[in-house]
C-alpha cells in the first residue's frame, strides 16, 4: 500500500540474546566434534563478552541473523570466504578436525522451529554470484539474502548487475529486491586494491533529489526509504548493524541495501555495544548526534564535524587527545541514502555558531563528500543560514587511485586530515 508506515522496532528480548549468544559461543564436545585449538580461544573470548552483555561486530551480526531465524525468517549469506569471514571474525561454520567435510553450523541449532540458515562460500566471480543472489532475493522477498565481497574493492566485477538490475530494477520493471551487499571498506594502509568499495558510485546511483527537503513528520524516515531506489549505509556499532539487518526484513517493502562494512572495527576495542542497545524499543539509528561535553554548551562550540564510518573513532580519539571535547561536535551519519535531512537540520540549528566541516578518509573526489555537501547546503538554505557556502572539507586530496600504496604517505595523509578537521 501507499503508507504512511511507522518506523520498525527491531529490538529483541534479553532471553533471545542470551540463547543466541550461548549457542554462538558454545565449544562442541571435543570427543564428538573436535575443532581447531585456536578457535577454542576465540569461542571462549566470545562467551566472556556475552556474559558481560557486550557485543563486538561478529556477535552483533549473529544476533541479527539468529533472531530472524528464530522468528521464522530464512537467512542466506554467500560470498568469498563468508563461512569463516575474510578477517577470521565470523566462524559461522565449524569444521571437524578429525573428519574431512564434517561441519557444524551453530545458528542452525537455536531451536526446533527456527528457519534455515544458509551460509556458503562462493567462487571469485562477483558478476555471476551477485546475479544469482539478486534472482534469489526476487524469488524469496521474505528472506534476508546477503552477498559479501571479500574486499569492497572487488564489487566492480559485478558492476553490470549493480547498474542494470540492482539500482534501476524497480524503476524499469516494478520488481523490488531486498538484496544486501556487504562491502568491506576502510583505509588502513592496505593499498589501492584493498581499501575502497567505491562508496561514491553507489551514492551517485541513488535517486534522491539533493535540493529538496523532505516533509518533516513522524513518518519521515520510512517515507524516505519507500521513495528511494537503493539504501546506502555505513554503520559503526554492532547494535546498529543488527538493527539495520533486521530492519531490512521488517520494512513493508523491499529495497536493495548497500553496506560499507568494517575491517578495523571488527576488533576495535571501542566498537562494542551493550545488550541494552539491542533490546525491544530500539531501532536503527540513522545518525549518531554529539552526546559529549560539546552537547552541553552548544552555543560555545566552535566547529561541527560531519562524518561517516570508522573515521569517527579516529576523530573522537584525536579530539580527546587535543582537549577539544567541549569545542568540537562530531555527528556521524550511519545512513547516507536516503539522507537524514531532519537530523542534520536539528544539529545545525543546535550548533548555530559553529563552523561546518565534512571529514572523510576517502579522497576528495570519492567518498560521500560531494553527495553530503549538496544536501547539507540544502538544509542550510532551508534554515536561511549564512554558512551555506562555508562548508569546509577535511580528508585526502583528489586522486586517480583509491588509496596510496605507501604506509608513510598513508599516515601523513591521516595527520593532515586530523589537523584540518580539528583546527578552527
Amino acid at each position: 500500500g501507499p503508507g504512511p508506515f511507522p518506523y520498525p522496532d527491531t529490538g529483541v528480548t534479553e532471553d533471545l540474546l542470551k540463547l543466541i549468544g550461548e549457542k554462538y559461543s558454545e565449544i562442541p564436545d571435543n570427543k564428538v566434534f573436535p575443532i581447531h585449538p585456536v578457535l577454542k580461544n576465540t569461542l571462549k573470548k566470545r562467551a566472556k563478552m556475552i556474559a558481560q552483555r557486550e557485543a563486538d561486530w561478529a556477535i552483533g551480526e549473529a544476533m541479527a541473523f539468529g533472531s530472524l531465524l528464530v522468528e521464522g525468517t530464512h537467512v542466506r549469506l554467500s560470498g568469498q570466504d563468508v563461512e569463516r569471514g575474510t578477517f577470521s571474525h565470523r566462524h559461522h561454520v565449524l569444521h571437524d578436525q578429525s573428519k574431512d567435510l564434517e561441519t557444524y553450523t551453530p545458528l542452525n541449532h537455536l531451536n526446533l522451529s527456527q528457519a534455515q540458515y544458509t551460509v556458503c562460500n562462493s567462487s571469485l566471480s562477483e558478476y555471476a554470484v551477485l546475479g544469482f543472489e539478486l534472482g534469489y532475493s526476487l524469488t524469496n522477498p521474505n528472506s534476508l539474502v546477503i552477498w559479501e565481497a571479500q574486499f569492497g574493492d572487488f564489487c566492480n566485477g559485478a558492476q553490470i548487475i549493480i547498474d542494470q538490475f540492482l539500482a534501476s530494477g524497480e524503476a524499469k520493471w516494478f520488481r523490488q529486491s531486498g538484496l544486501v551487499m556487504l562491502l568491506p571498506h576502510g583505509f588502513e594502509g592496505m593499498g589501492p586494491e584493498h581499501s575502497s568499495a567505491r562508496l561514491e558510485r553507489f551514492l551517485e546511483l541513488t535517486a534522491e533529489d539533493p535540493d529538496t527537503m523532505p516533509e518533516e513528520n513522524e513518518f519521515i524516515a520510512t517515507k524516505q526509504l519507500q521513495e528511494i531506489n537503493m539504501i546506502v549505509a555505513n554503520p559503526t556499532t554492532p547494535a546498529n548493524f543488527m538493527h539495520l539487518m533486521r530492519r531490512q526484513v521488517k520494512l513493508p517493502f523491499r529495497k536493495p541495501l548497500i553496506v560499507m562494512s568494517p575491517k578495523a572495527l571488527l576488533r576495535h576495542p571501542a566498537c562494542k555495544s551493550s545488550f541494552d542497545d539491542m533490546l525491544v524499543g530500539n531501532s536503527f539509528i540513522r545518525a549518531y548526534t554529539e552526546n559529549g561535553p560539546a552537547s552541553q554548551n552548544p552555543e560555545q562550540v566552535k566547529k561541527i564535524v560531519f562524518c561517516s564510518g570508522k573515521v569517527y573513532y579516529d576523530l573522537a580519539e584525536q579530539r580527546d587527545k587535543r582537549g577539544l571535547n567541549d569545542q568540537i561536535a562530531i555527528v556521524r551519519l550511519e545512513q547516507l541514502a536516503p539522507f537524514p535531512f531532519d537530523i542534520v537540520k536539528s544539529e545545525l540549528s543546535k550548533y548555530k555558531n559553529a563552523k561546518v566541516c565534512w571529514t572523510q578518509e576517502e579522497h576528495k573526489n570519492a567518498g560521500a563528500y560531494n553527495y553530503a555537501k549538496s544536501r547539507i547546503q540544502t538544509v542550510l538554505m532551508n534554515l536561511n543560514d549564512e554558512r551555506i557556502n562555508q562548508i569546509s572539507y577535511a580528508g585526502r586530496p583528489t586522486a586517480a587511485a583509491t588509496a596510496t600504496g605507501s604506509k608513510i604517505s598513508h599516515y601523513n595523509e591521516l595527520k593532515e586530515m586530523f589537523d584540518s578537521s580539528l583546527n578552527f
